[in-house]
């Protein structure tokens, strides 16, 4: 984000989005790198986006919000504004977690920090292309951010199962509705973020991942919940970019109130739970084979009824539940994907569908 601010414990956190998005040919489909031409470009109408590992992604983040509907109004207005520079620069903007199509490389956007991270993770970082979604959250301090993501940690893989957007990958079905989620596990600094109990204990895990080289700077603790290195709240990161700016509005929602009921945990005394990292993982591939099918629905529902407290606190309760509803019948990303994909077979649905989603 950015410019994110703290907020007393009198009233609700603030919370803010980063989303990225893909830059695809408009006749192909396939990614493109221009990110650099298309920021120039947004650039030159008033609007920030950032530029990626590869340079056929773009990011755009929100401000601070106070409310679901400021968030909303700006994530449409931020989408609005990249696809309107994609399309400038002969590209399409398109929110999906993974390129459907089979892509000829993923170029390593050329500046100091992106090259040296091309060059010490070799294929892992040339075969990125991995878009997701950045919920931050504010917090009291950087020690209650730890031990709100200590406690968040049974809760995670429900959010990419959520956001699931990337079913289709390489001109098939992946067999799982977050094939981001299987691939980005590939970093050695990213995954669930440790069971940890104090600041301390954070510094010193990064620091270890720092000395062994498995990350170059704590830029990349890609934890799935992290203090932010840069403001005052906790970044979640877990979930793929969502199709939609409504089903992006809906993950940050279900996120905050997360987010509230660990501190106000805190708060209590209430010890964090203990998740074996066997079980977490078991429940985050699960999680990102089934999306919104199988079993999720149910865990989706158990969770929303824990978070009650803060989703009323919020104002939240009604329409939370409402959209989940709406969601699980319509479908999310990864299952519009699918939808398109059986028409015909053909990717070019696939592709044109997600274009069209990303600004709907």
């Amino acid at each position: 984000m950015s410019k994110t601010a703290g907020n007393t414990t009198s009233s609700p956190p603030t919370v803010g989005v980063e989303e990225e998005f893909l830059l695809v040919d408009p006749e192909t489909g396939a990614p493109v790198a221009r990110n650099g031409e298309v920021a120039r470009h947004a650039a030159l109408h008033g609007v920030d986006l950032q530029l990626e590992l590869t340079s056929c992604q773009v990011e755009a983040a929100t401000g601070v919000c106070d409310s679901r509907a400021e968030l909303l109004r700006q994530i449409r207005g931020l989408r609005s504004a990249a696809a309107e520079s994609a399309q400038s620069c002969g590209a399409r903007l398109l929110a999906v977690a993974l390129p459907p199509t089979v892509p000829d490389e993923y170029p390593v956007t050329d500046t100091p920090r992106y090259r040296a991270i091309g060059e010490r993770f070799g294929m892992i970082a040339h075969e990125q292309g991995i878009s997701g979604c950045h919920v931050h959250v504010a917090v009291p301090d950087r020690e209650v951010a730890v031990g709100v993501c200590t406690r968040l940690r049974p809760w995670l893989p429900l959010f990419p199962a959520l956001s699931a957007n990337s079913a289709l990958f390489r001109n098939t079905d992946t067999g799982h509705a977050s094939w981001r989620h299987i691939l980005w596990a590939r970093w050695p600094s990213a995954g669930p973020p440790p069971h940890l109990e104090s600041a301390a204990d954070y510094d010193r895990a990064v620091q270890m991942l720092l000395d062994t080289g498995a990350a170059l700077d704590e830029g990349m603790i890609y934890w799935d919940a992290r203090p932010s290195a840069n403001f005052p709240t906790v970044d979640v990161r877990a979930g793929d970019v969502p199709a939609t700016a409504t089903e992006t509005v809906l993950l940050a929602t279900l996120v905050r109130a997360a987010v509230m009921t660990a501190v106000a945990h805190i708060e209590r005394g209430l010890p964090p739970p203990r998740v074996g990292d066997h079980e977490l993982r078991a429940r985050y591939w699960r999680c990102a084979r089934d999306g919104l099918e199988g079993g999720t629905p149910k865990l989706l529902g158990a969770l929303v009824a824990e978070l009650r407290p803060a989703l009323e606190e919020l104002g939240e309760w009604d329409y939370v539940k409402d959209e989940l509803d709406r969601v699980s019948q319509e479908g999310n990303g990864a299952m519009r994907q699918r939808r398109a994909w059986r028409r015909r077979g053909e990717i070019a649905d696939v592709v044109a569908d997600g274009i069209a989603a990303t600004v709907r």
